[in-house]
């Protein structure tokens, strides 16, 4: 199946999201912040991106404006999963390049669903 980065500072939702994932086959690579999630980006090329907002140092925002405008790692799909539920998020996403949004705590079905389309 595909590998997944999975950017999220919580270890509870950055556990509870792997899980999901791996239930389906996906391999999981770890970031615990923005700036280790642009890291691994570039460096591990995973085949989609699970990016959450709020966190230390740079935001998931400000990461996946990084990752979507390199040349290198732009063509990987970024699904946002916060806690930050307005409209007004939603769309601030999409013009830094995430693909995708999810509400957390995500619901297992509705985030595998988004990851296998967007993996198509």
């Amino acid at each position: 199946m595909a590998r997944i980065l999975v950017v999220d500072d919580s270890p509870t939702l950055l556990s509870g999201t792997t899980k999901i994932l791996e239930s389906a086959g996906h391999t999981v690579i770890p970031a615990i912040n923005g700036e280790e999630g642009v890291a691994k980006a570039g460096s591990e090329k995973p085949d989609l991106i699970v990016m959450d907002v709020v966190m230390p140092g740079i935001s998931g925002f400000q990461a996946t404006r990084q990752i979507t405008q390199n040349p290198e790692t732009k063509h990987i799909p970024i699904i946002i999963l916060t806690t930050k539920d307005q409209e007004t998020d939603k769309v601030w996403a999409q013009r830094q390049g995430a693909k995708d949004y999810v509400v957390k705590p995500p619901e297992k079905k509705e985030l595998l669903e988004k990851v296998a389309a967007l993996l198509a």
